[in-house]
């Protein structure tokens, strides 16, 4: 969206600079996103009185109504209309012409490009290769804020990746919604496997890593033809949720516990040192103490680096929110604290393995001499060093 109002001729600023216009894209993955996108919405307004604010993005196409009794909100726009957002703020400045009605996702059945990438990084470029999900899982709204899967085209994947090999950035994050259904409603059979292998042909990119995976993805013939290509990254996100297979039958997951376990033994096969990183959620309605510890159990027998810990959040609108034996608040936090402790604990031990080993790092950033990046399989090293190293590869020895 940025890159569409500066190709219009607009500047980018900080709050703090007194904008004319102010874009709000807004989140609506949790009750805390929904919040938080509402106090930015306001703050943002009482910050900068006579700026223009408008909401964007997922809370929007989900919660039009609620969105637009914000009173600091001027205007809204939902994912759809994102596309054509610099003519609908340009229209509204003109004719104070608001969208009467959000678009339905639902009809979308082309990936929408929306021109070239944006880097956050000067070392790292993010590359959406689809939007949207068919999942339904129990507890989410995506695919309503998302609508269903729909694939970017292969050619305009490799194009946007080539030109950024020209510009010098060495490694790039695949992602979307969902990237394990990529090319599902293509009619080519043309999956998420050949278009690494495209990608990882473009001279350049030295690092392909990948988003959150969903895990029945993962068979041996794919881990086979993932090991042979050398730029992906040997770090994958499995979205777990729960160790328990009670659990996730509620949540309507796609897999077992036994399944989800015979992944993670696939990748540990044709990946060495491979870093495995997942979701959890505690306190899902109907999470006994005994289907927990169930969860607990399976997570030490595992062994992720990393667990990201939410607590259950109802969705207005998801089956879970209507779901008997909503768990209290006071014991979510209890097997929240005990899940991120064993997290600390797994990424503690995995790191030691590394101590006076030599380990190649794609240097970010500097701060106070010392520098910082990340290994293949995403461990963070910190490097004191007088030289310029952003966006170098460099091979350095661990010791502590």
């Amino acid at each position: 969206m940025a890159q569409k109002f500066l190709e219009a001729g607009y500047e980018i600023c900080t709050l703090t600079e007194k904008p004319d216009i102010v874009i709000v894209n807004t989140c609506t993955v949790t009750n805390i996103a929904d919040r938080k996108s509402r106090h930015m919405l306001r703050k943002v307004k009482e910050e900068n009185k006579n700026a223009i604010v408008v909401a964007v993005g997922c809370y929007v196409q989900v919660a039009s109504e609620k969105v637009n009794k914000i009173e600091e909100i001027d205007l809204s726009i939902g994912n759809v209309e994102k596309r054509d957002i610099v003519n609908i703020v340009e229209n509204y400045i003109k004719e104070k012409e608001k969208i009467t009605e959000i678009a339905d996702i639902n009809q979308e059945k082309e990936f929408l490009e929306f021109g070239s990438i944006t880097f956050s990084e000067k070392t790292r470029a993010t590359i959406k290769i689809q939007d949207g999900c068919n999942n339904f899982c129990t507890y989410c709204l995506i695919p309503y804020a998302r609508g269903r899967i729909r694939s970017r085209k292969k050619e305009n994947i490799i194009d946007e990746v080539t030109k950024i090999a020209q510009k010098g950035i060495k490694e790039i994050v695949i992602t979307g919604i969902h990237i394990a259904s990529y090319g599902k409603d293509f009619e080519n059979n043309y999956k998420l496997i050949d278009l690494l292998e495209d990608l990882n042909k473009i001279e350049g990119i030295q690092r392909i890593r990948l988003g959150s995976l969903e895990p029945t993805i993962i068979t041996e013939e794919f881990a086979i033809r993932l090991s042979k290509l050398e730029k992906i990254c040997n770090q994958f996100h499995l979205s777990l949720q729960s160790g328990c297979d009670e659990t996730l039958k509620r949540m309507n997951r796609k897999y077992t516990c036994d399944e989800f376990r015979e992944v993670t033994k696939i990748l540990r096969k044709y990946f060495k040192d491979v870093n495995l990183t997942t979701d959890i959620i505690v306190g899902f309605p109907g999470e006994t103490d005994a289907e927990f510890n169930k969860t607990f159990e399976f997570l030490k027998e595992i062994k992720f680096y990393k667990m990201h810990i939410f607590k259950y959040s109802p969705r207005e609108g998801t089956p879970a929110a209507k779901m008997p034996n909503q768990v209290d608040g006071n014991i979510k936090e209890q097997r929240s604290q005990k899940l991120i402790k064993l997290s600390d604990q797994n990424q503690l031990w995995y790191n030691q393995k590394y101590i006076g080993k030599p380990v190649e790092v794609l240097f970010e950033e500097e701060k106070d001499g010392i520098w910082s990046g990340y290994t293949k399989n995403y461990i963070k090293v910190n490097f004191k060093s007088s030289k310029n190293l952003e966006n170098q590869l460099v091979t350095v020895k661990i010791f502590h």
